[in-house]
């Protein structure tokens, strides 16, 4: 297969994002849209001169893969149908509702050897794509995910909506299990969570301390990571990230970097530099979907497996039950 055939079903905010970005992708075709609005649906084949199929059944009859940008609630029932077709296929994440629903989905995804890719869009943002030439080990991870409040979202709580975009990118690079979480959170304008802490223990020591609200006055997408001589500082918003090291003080520095003296003890002391990375060139949503076409074509396991979609559920979930909880001894 030298072109991957694609169909995207969903043709809200982001599913129109899809459909635009789908046709600049390399060694892609997009066949068509599938919507069960099938008004809106026109409206988005009608802006990007994209062929709309009235049933699903016909667009999977039609291509090789599928992109999912549907609602959570119906992730499980399209992607099964997909896979049960035998369709490759890429869902927005979180990867479905439930954790059962995603355990399926997987297995079924295995079973069948095809390719399950979820969408966790930040792996692709630029400020942790410049981080590349550095050996990250996190010990400690604070994050900060404020958004104002938009209803397209509140059908789940803030954690499954926003909070799992940074407990996707934690859990890649925490190379340990987690040992315990606690949490807390609150429903204030919708049914669900709106705004949420979490602390995550994991079995090597390291702790993230993980905040998301979309209620706030303000945006802010931000990361902090310490680690064994290494504070890093990403910003997801402007896709800018800094990094401040402690390096022996007879370490040869190029311009890139500005020294702020030494820091430490008697013999122990290390210079302090700072280096601002520079900044990647990239649409993180065309190019997750480009490395989702790469995948299936060259037959490469997919950058954000339905694994770990899998993974990043299942510690949502838990930071959810914990919230509940706290929610009913108060």
């Amino acid at each position: 297969m030298s072109e991957l055939k694609i169909g995207v079903i969903g043709t809200g905010h982001l599913g129109r994002l899809h459909t635009k970005l789908f046709k600049d992708v390399r060694n892609c075709k997009l066949i068509g849209i599938y919507d069960q609005d099938i008004e809106r649906a026109k409206a988005c084949g009608s802006e990007f001169n994209v062929n709309v199929f009235p049933n699903l059944d016909e667009l999977l009859n039609s291509v090789d893969a599928v992109s999912i940008v549907s609602t959570t609630s119906a992730h499980y029932d399209l992607c099964r149908k997909a896979l049960e077709f035998g369709k490759h296929v890429f869902v927005e994440k979180p990867i479905t509702a439930t954790i059962q629903e995603a355990e399926e989905i997987v297995k079924l995804a295995d079973e069948k050897k095809l390719k399950l890719q979820v969408g966790h869009i930040e792996r692709f943002n630029p400020a942790l794509l410049s981080l590349e030439k550095y050996k990250l080990n996190p010990m400690f991870v604070q994050t900060d995910r404020l958004a104002l409040f938009n209803p397209r979202g509140t059908d789940v709580a803030v954690v499954l909506d926003l909070m799992i975009h940074d407990i996707d990118i934690i859990l890649s690079l925490v190379k340990s299990e987690v040992k315990n979480i606690a949490a807390s959170g609150v429903a204030v304008v919708s049914e669900n969570i709106d705004i949420a802490n979490a602390r995550i223990e994991f079995e090597n020591g390291a702790v993230a301390n993980v905040t998301a609200s979309r209620i706030s006055q303000k945006k802010m997408r931000k990361m902090r990571m310490f680690q064994k001589d290494t504070y890093i500082s990403l910003d997801f918003t402007t896709g800018s990230s800094e990094v401040y090291r402690l390096v022996p003080p007879n370490e040869n520095l190029n311009d890139s970097f500005v020294s702020f003296g030494e820091m430490g003890i008697g013999e122990k002391k290390k210079m302090l530099i700072f280096e601002q990375l520079e900044q990647k060139e990239v649409n993180a949503l065309q190019y997750e979907l480009q490395l989702f076409v790469d995948a299936v074509l060259n037959n490469e396991r997919p950058v954000v497996s339905g694994s770990d979609g899998l993974k990043a559920l299942k510690v949502a979930q838990l930071i959810i039950q914990k919230i509940d909880e706290s929610r009913i001894q108060n």
